[in-house]
C-alpha cells in the first residue's frame, strides 16, 4: 500500500511515521509512506500557498492552484483509491474506515490547514473527507498521521502477530475487554478465576461479557450503532 501525504508543516510528520509498527512495515515494503511540502508546488517566488479570501473575514485559506499542481503531479505516476480532506467538517473517522482503507493499494491525504481550503478543491479533487473528532487542530498533520496508522497497523505482514488487530477495540463494535498478567495475585489483586481455569469456552464468554459490560458503560453509543445495523 502506498500513501502520500500533501502538508503545510511536513516536519509535524516525520516522527509519528518513522517509528514503531509504521516504520517496521516500510521497511518490509508492506507500505510506502511519502510526504510531500505543498510549498514544492507553490508557483511564487516566496513559496506561499495561502491568500485571503474573497468577502474577507479573519484568517487565510488555503489556495488551489498549488492543490491541484500536487495532486496533478501524483495522478499521473499512478491510480489512486481516494483522496482524501481532512477537515473538521468531514465524516467522524472509526474503525470501520480504517479497515476499508486498509484494502486499497493508493491514497492521497491532503491536510487541512488554515482556516480551510478553496473550495473548488473539494468540489473537484477531494474524494472523501475525514475528521478525527469535533475539535480544531492547528493542522490536519497530525489528523493523517493518526489516519495512516490506523490503516498500515492493520496490513498484512505490518503487526508480528497478525491477529492482534483483529481483536482490538471496535473492531467488532465493542470495547476489548480487560487484560491481565502475571502474577496471578498482586498486592492481594487476582486475575478473575475463570482466566486460570483452561477452559477456552468459559474463557471467550467471559470476555465477551466483559467487553459488553465496558460498552454499556463507557460507549453506549457503541450499542446503539449495533442495534442499528443488526
Amino acid at each position: 500500500m502506498r500513501i502520500d501525504i500533501l502538508a503545510v508543516i511536513p516536519e509535524m510528520l516525520e516522527g509519528p511515521l518513522n517509528n514503531s509498527i509504521i516504520k517496521k512495515a516500510q521497511e518490509s515494503g508492506t507500505a510506502t509512506i511519502k510526504i510531500h511540502s505543498l510549498r514544492n508546488y507553490s508557483d511564487n517566488k516566496h513559496n506561499r500557498i495561502d491568500d485571503y479570501a474573497y468577502s474577507a473575514g479573519a484568517g487565510m485559506v488555503l489556495r488551489v492552484e498549488p492543490v491541484y499542481k500536487a495532486i496533478s503531479d501524483l495522478k499521473s505516476q499512478r491510480t489512486y483509491d481516494e483522496i482524501i480532506y481532512t477537515s473538521p467538517d468531514g465524516e467522524v473517522f472509526n474503525q470501520q474506515q480504517a479497515n476499508q482503507l486498509s484494502t486499497y493499494d493508493n491514497i492521497i491525504i491532503l491536510c487541512g490547514h488554515y482556516k480551510g481550503i478553496d473550495q473548488r478543491i473539494r468540489d473537484h479533487l477531494i474524494t472523501k473527507e475525514i475528521s478525527i473528532g469535533d475539535y480544531v487542530l492547528t493542522g490536519g498533520e497530525l489528523a493523517a498521521a493518526i489516519i495512516t496508522d490506523s490503516v498500515i497497523r492493520l496490513l498484512p505482514g505490518a503487526m508480528g502477530d497478525e491477529t492482534s488487530a483483529l481483536t482490538d477495540s471496535f473492531q467488532d463494535g465493542l470495547l476489548a475487554p480487560p487484560v491481565y498478567t502475571r502474577p496471578a495475585d498482586f498486592n492481594g489483586w487476582k486475575v478473575p478465576d475463570v482466566l486460570l481455569s483452561g477452559n477456552d469456552a468459559a474463557v471467550e464468554e467471559w470476555k465477551m461479557q466483559q467487553a459488553l459490560e465496558r460498552t454499556k458503560k463507557l460507549r453506549p453509543d457503541l450499542l446503539d450503532d449495533l442495534d442499528q445495523n443488526n
